[in-house]
This record gives structure tokens, C-alpha cells and sequence, in this order.
């Protein structure tokens, strides 16, 4: 916990926001293709070579200890979280960012009400306490106004964006089994970490991460016969780098139990800054409902920071 005393349990948090909200994005460009099928198992290789890496780093520099028994033990957290991804990655295919975004990450709001039916909020103060119920509603809420919008005011929103979406039950279910399972795998990661290493347990998620993404490297290239191109897979390689930064300082963030019901929200929040870079980068039109939802949250990060006065 040396390095969560250091750096304090916010700015990891923001830090996790920062990059996975990039993360969002430039794997949003990787996937979107229309006529590549594969692109979201493209992406889990690339995210998996990209992890693999740092592992490797962590492990033969950073003198982080791995065997077996740490891998097996957090085996089923790093498969809920692997599994997850691969169902957002290929929701992307389907549905803008700015609605999968704060769909998948509604997971974080899941997490706060576990923990405090569990273990309860600890020390939270009042301002606290509204806090984490203004960022779970922000989240919620941002997912809620782009899944019920009238389809005439979504045409004419996506006029000027760069690719036309249409309503379906697939494109919705894929983020919300998105933020079911990973809402349980950070609660179990939570407990998990009690028991293990920091370090040793994210390079056992990302050594795990690298084999299921050469196992997709295979089927794509060996058995499907797909070809790579450096143009379509530069994105997707930028937003696995945005991965592995945002995981190194995810794990850290939630391994402080004391904080995990305000950092589950704050985390899962970097959905708005992705539905940020959708309307900066990939012109995605945003409503006054939408900005309403973003302030709110915001408002309730800010709040999270300035009242901690359990760290």
C-alpha cells in the first residue's frame, strides 16, 4: 500500500479516468471499421502484446514476484475482466461511444452499492455521501438520456458525426453484459487484493491478458486468414497502451478498501470524458441533457477530492 500512501488514492483514480477514457477512444477508432468483423479480437491481441510487455518489464526490472499460485488465484478476476472487455470492444462495432461509455461504466455505481451493503461507507461524510450518489447518477443518467432518445432527434444529431447508428437489442446488450460482469470483478478484485500483492496481481492479469490475446492472434491470422494492417491496427495498439497505463493505476486506486465506494464511481466516471473525445474527435453531437449529466458528475469527483477526510 506504500504506493497508494504516496500518490494518494484521488490522483490514481483521476489517473485511471484520464487513460481509460483515451483508452475509450482509441479503441473506438480500432473497432468501428464496418466491414472488419475481427477487429474486436484484433483488439484484444493488441492489448495483450501491449500488457505482456509491461509484464515482462514489471517482472524482470521491477522485481515483481509471479508463480503459479498468484495466477490461479486471480484467475477468475482476470477472466470476468478479459471477458468483459471483449464484449465492450465488440459493442463498439455497433454503437456510438457515447452511448456504450456510460452504459458499460454504470458498473462503478454497482460497486458502491455492494460495497455498502458489505461492508458498509466507512467514514464517508454527508458531502461525501452525495458525492458518490451524484456520480452514480451522472453515469447512469448520461447512458439513460443517449439509450432513450427519440430516434428523429439521434438522425439529426449524428447528420455531421462521421457514421450513422441504429437502435438494436444487440447493441445494448453487449455494454450492459459489459458493466454486469465487470461490476463483479471489481467488487472481487477488492477482496482478492487483501490477500495478494498489488504488483503480483497485475501481472497476473496482464501475463493472462497476453495469452488471450495470442490466442485470438491465432484464430484471426491462422484460422480466419485475416490480414493486419499497420493503418487500421495503429489505434488499436495507442488505446492499449491507454489500457495497461489506466489498469496501473486502477489497481492501486481500488486496493485502498477505506476509499473503494468512492473510487468504484470516480473510476467508472472516465466514461464522460470519452463522451467528451466522441464529440471533440469523432464529432458525436451532444444534447443539453448530456452536458447536464457531465457537470453533475463532475461536480461530484470535485467534491470527492476536496471532503476526503478519511485518507
Amino acid at each position: 500500500m506504500e504506493f497508494v500512501q504516496n500518490f494518494g488514492w484521488f490522483f490514481l483514480a483521476l489517473a485511471a479516468m484520464f487513460f481509460w477514457s483515451g483508452s475509450d477512444l482509441f479503441s473506438k477508432i480500432g473497432c468501428m471499421g464496418e466491414k472488419d468483423r475481427y477487429a474486436y479480437l484484433k483488439m484484444i491481441t493488441a492489448v495483450g502484446v501491449v500488457m505482456g510487455l509491461h509484464a515482462c518489464y514489471q517482472i524482470f526490472v521491477g522485481g515483481v514476484t509471479i508463480n503459479g499460485s498468484v495466477l490461479l488465484t486471480y484467475l477468475p478476476v482476470s477472466a470476468l475482466y478479459i471477458v468483459s472487455m471483449a464484449m465492450g470492444y465488440l459493442g463498439l462495432h455497433y454503437i456510438e461511444l457515447s452511448v456504450s461509455s456510460p452504459i458499460c461504466n454504470s458498473s462503478g455505481a454497482i460497486v458502491a452499492v455492494l460495497t455498502a451493503i458489505t461492508v458498509g461507507i466507512g467514514s464517508l461524510n454527508l458531502y461525501q455521501k452525495l458525492a458518490v450518489v451524484a456520480v452514480c447518477f451522472g453515469v447512469i443518467g448520461l447512458g439513460f438520456v443517449e439509450a432513450h432518445e427519440d430516434e428523429e432527434l439521434r438522425r439529426r444529431r449524428q447528420e455531421k458525426g462521421n457514421r450513422r447508428y441504429a437502435k438494436s437489442a444487440l447493441a445494448l446488450a453487449l455494454p450492459i453484459l459489459y458493466c454486469a460482469l465487470d461490476a463483479v470483478g471489481t467488487f472481487a478484485d477488492n477482496r482478492v487484493l487483501e490477500t495478494l500483492d498489488e504488483d503480483s496481481a497485475n501481472v497476473a492479469y496482464e501475463l493472462t491478458f497476453l495469452v488471450c490475446g495470442l490466442v485470438s492472434l491465432f484464430y484471426v491470422a491462422v484460422v480466419r486468414r485475416q490480414k493486419f494492417t499497420i493503418r487500421e491496427e495503429t489505434p488499436k495498439y495507442i488505446g492499449a497502451v491507454f489500457e495497461t497505463a489506466g489498469q496501473f493505476a486502477y489497481i492501486y486506486a481500488i486496493a485502498d478498501t477505506e476509499h473503494l465506494a468512492m473510487t468504484a464511481p470516480m473510476i467508472s466516471a472516465y466514461c464522460l470524458l470519452s463522451v467528451v473525445w466522441g464529440r471533440l474527435f469523432l464529432k458525436e453531437r451532444l444534447s443539453y441533457k448530456h452536458y447536464i449529466m457531465i457537470g453533475l458528475a463532475a461536480v461530484g469527483i470535485a467534491v470527492l477530492g476536496l471532503f476526503d477526510e478519511a485518507g
